[in-house]
């Protein structure tokens, strides 16, 4: 299997917006109507919601559907106001000693990955972040130093709520601090269960267990996988070894010889690195989030793409993975 990542940069979305979407409509209206028409909102229900709980992004929708030609299955389905199920893979791990960082590993198949990688600057903040849903984000860093990234929490439970990676778009787009993000995380809903991490400039970070079924919880910790506390969903955890990941990190951390860059690289080896790609499992990447210089490493096996938010590079690489 082949995957291109692309790193662009695009102010506002633009002819290299277009090309995405032109290139991933087809595969994901098929998501979309998975469940069949009746099963997704209507567009003035979207429009609604959107104005209830994330009304600054309605101008960029509205361009992003005027973009796109204007169509009402469109607009719905940018909206991700309950959307079709969303599962995927990631093991996540802070480090304070010697500077702030975020490293994650982000577990999906690579035919479902947009591989692309937008600086962007939509509402006056640069983002840079991992493009999913044509607009929304798996994982990225603004300007302001504060860093999110998201995991599927490991739990059957679906309800009324947005799609996470429009909630982890409106976070990078309108937040500065891990203490703003919570603030927001609390009060926008999620329409499955999903752990965010975050982590902001001056090294506050926090893990969030979102779900449609509870109030979200707001953790001290600094690892995220699969998983939330229970009911757990036991087919899944047995499927992705959440736990196991989760305690090889606590074990990393609690190692008195350990480094930023050992632990960063113990995500490109088992239990923490995925192959099962054919399966829909497989790590599609690792990325390292260093807030306090404003810096991203994209990591593969065998090499790394260095990027920032002040000196960006467009560019591109050819993945396989068997």
């Amino acid at each position: 299997m082949k995957l291109y990542f692309r790193w662009t940069a695009e102010e506002r979305p633009g002819p290299q917006w277009l090309e995405l979407y032109e290139r991933a409509w087809p595969a994901y209206r098929t998501w979309f109507l998975k469940e069949g028409e009746a099963a997704r909102p209507d567009v003035e229900t979207c429009r609604r919601k959107l104005g209830e709980h994330m009304p600054e992004l309605i101008p960029t929708w509205e361009h992003l559907v005027d973009l796109a030609g204007g169509s009402d299955e469109v607009a719905r389905m940018l909206s991700l106001w309950r959307p079709a199920p969303y599962i995927g893979g990631c093991s996540q791990a802070i480090w304070l000693d010697d500077e702030p960082l975020l490293v994650r590993n982000y577990d999906f198949h690579p035919h479902a990955c947009e591989g692309l990688f937008l600086r962007s600057s939509w509402h006056g903040r640069q983002v840079l972040a991992s493009s999913d849903c044509l607009w929304g984000a798996l994982d990225g860093m603004n300007e302001s130093g504060l860093v999110a990234a998201l995991s599927f929490g490991g739990r059957r439970a679906r309800g009324r709520g947005f799609g996470i990676p429009l909630i982890l778009r409106y976070v990078l787009e309108f937040c500065t601090t891990t203490a703003e993000a919570v603030k927001v995380l609390k009060r926008v809903p999620s329409n499955m269960a999903y752990n965010l991490t975050l982590l902001d400039r001056e090294g506050r970070f926090a893990l969030v267990e979102l779900g449609p079924d509870r109030d979200p919880q707001v953790l001290h910790r600094r690892v995220s996988t699969n998983h939330q506390n229970a009911p757990l969903w036991r087919a899944y955890q047995k499927f992705s070894r959440s736990q196991e990941r989760e305690e090889h990190l606590r074990r990393l951390l609690r190692r008195k010889d350990m480094t930023a860059e050992t632990l960063i690289d113990s995500f490109l080896e088992p239990p923490l690195y995925a192959r099962e790609h054919a399966r829909g499992s497989g790590t599609l990447y690792t990325v390292v989030y260093r807030p306090t210089r404003g810096k991203v490493e994209y990591i593969w096996p065998g090499g790394r793409q260095k990027q920032s938010l002040r000196n960006f590079r467009n560019g591109q690489i050819e993945l396989r993975y068997l």
